[in-house]
């Protein structure tokens, strides 16, 4: 099986976010509609379940690619990963203006306010998570489709 690589890549990558979101929309549902939350589920959590998965994907393909010149671990290459979604997020939650960052190293998300110093300690936690994914769960879709 070598015809569409990329796009077996591709697949493969999407396919560990797109089952995983499912929780968190269930999650966000449930507190709007039975709980009467005022969150707005379509402002906080539609778009990112349209971009994280097309974000693994072509971090996939990006795997896929530099496997063909290189051998490092596809567990290495999730772990990198977070730095770049963290930023992103961050930059997009700021511009459209779900969080409004304060001095003193608070912001505020609608009426909730969160340290920045706590994602200092939640963010380790995260790339050793995305880590031990991309290392058994990508890899092993990977091997399915009979890439790398």
């Amino acid at each position: 099986m070598n015809r569409h690589l990329y796009l077996r890549a591709y697949m493969a990558g999407i396919a560990v976010p797109t089952a995983f979101l499912i929780v968190p929309l269930a999650v966000f549902c449930i507190a709007r509609f039975a709980l009467q939350v005022p969150v707005p589920i379509e402002r906080t959590l539609i778009f990112p379940m349209a971009l994280i998965p097309n974000i693994y994907g072509a971090w996939n393909i990006l795997y896929v690619g530099a496997l063909q010149r290189h051998n490092w671990p596809i567990g290495v290459h999730g772990a990198l990963l977070p730095f770049l979604l963290a930023p992103l997020g961050y930059l997009l939650a700021t511009h459209l203006g779900f969080v409004t960052p304060e001095p003193h190293g608070i912001a505020y998300f609608g009426t909730v306010h969160f340290a920045f110093s706590h994602i200092t300690m939640v963010f380790p936690i995260g790339v050793g998570v995305y880590y031990l994914v991309w290392k058994y769960i990508v890899s092993f879709l990977n091997r399915v489709l009979e890439i790398g």
